[in-house]
């Protein structure tokens, strides 16, 4: 049995996606019962199994990975990230778990100069101080991300504190089959894997890009990293925390340039998506 923690985030439900066409037993977690989980229900078979659990209530997480061989963790980024996986870890050692899927970020490193970055390489090192197997996957940018810029879009604008620094970008559902790989097969697990889309794009080269989707002019504004900041918690309302982290990760692709890597075609097979399709895609979104 496979549990997917974090069944209804982006990552976590192209992941119950892929396990789902490959046919395998899949036990979906969410912390709202009530509420359907994309992908979770109709005629398939095994059945996904979806069962309540909240990463603050250790009742709750023991409950759900009884019987559990895998899991694949995926949370939140946010202020308790830390102390919160490293409990579902230690609880699902306890548990019997036997391999850990987890979700990391780029740049995870004791000095990363990303803050959350930094939370991710001591859940990593938790995990790995544990001896569990486990499998660590870093993926950049979501390009699902990008659909928060259709409010920006819509005035004309794309703000950003890059400059022309190129910046990676990986579509979920790549990530989701990825992830599935080290599920299921036992060559591709035990790695760390950073993950990518198949080029680097510049905010400036994205606005011209939005520019021909919609048919209308897209710029790209340029601030500096205490202006983006303030724009993001007054315009966008984001708390701190989290604004600090936008800003970081873009500073990031310009003191790092970004390169994309290979990883998602050596493990799949299979090119990953490209931005342009997924652009075309949700080419509605943007032009409302």
């Amino acid at each position: 049995m496979i549990v997917v923690m974090g069944a209804t985030g982006a990552t976590g439900n192209a992941l119950l996606h892929s396990l789902r066409t490959l046919g395998v037993p899949v036990r979906a977690l969410t912390r709202t019962p009530h509420t359907p989980i994309p992908g979770a229900t109709g005629t398939h078979r095994p059945p996904v199994e979806v069962r309540y659990a909240d990463a603050t209530d250790p009742h709750s997480l023991r409950a759900a990975f009884e019987g559990a061989d895998q899991l694949f963790l995926a949370m939140a980024n946010g202020p308790a990230q830390v102390e919160l996986e490293t409990r579902v870890i230690d609880i699902a050692t306890h548990a019997g778990v036997g391999h850990i899927v987890k979700i990391s970020a780029p740049a995870a490193e004791p000095d990363s100069p990303v803050a959350v970055s930094r939370g991710h390489h001591a859940v990593e090192e938790h995990l790995r101080a544990t001896g569990l197997p486990h499998t660590v996957l870093r993926p950049y940018a979501f390009t699902q991300n990008l659909l928060r810029l259709a409010p920006a879009v819509a005035q004309g604008l794309i703000l950003g504190t890059t400059g022309d620094a190129p910046c990676n970008y990986v579509d979920c559902r790549d990530i989701g089959d990825v992830a599935a790989a080290a599920l299921t097969r036992p060559d591709i697990a035990g790695r760390t894997y950073t993950l990518t889309g198949p080029e680097a794009v510049s905010y400036p080269d994205l606005a011209v890009r939005l520019s021909a989707l919609t048919g209308r002019p897209i710029r790209y504004v340029d601030l500096t990293p205490a202006e983006l900041r303030d724009n993001l918690i007054r315009e966008a309302h984001m708390p701190a925390w989290l604004a600090d982290h936008v800003t970081e990760i873009q500073q990031l692709a310009v003191t790092r340039p970004e390169i994309p890597t290979t990883t998602v075609f050596d493990v799949l097979g299979r090119p990953p998506r490209t931005l342009d399709a997924f652009l075309q895609e949700h080419r509605a979104h943007f032009r409302r």
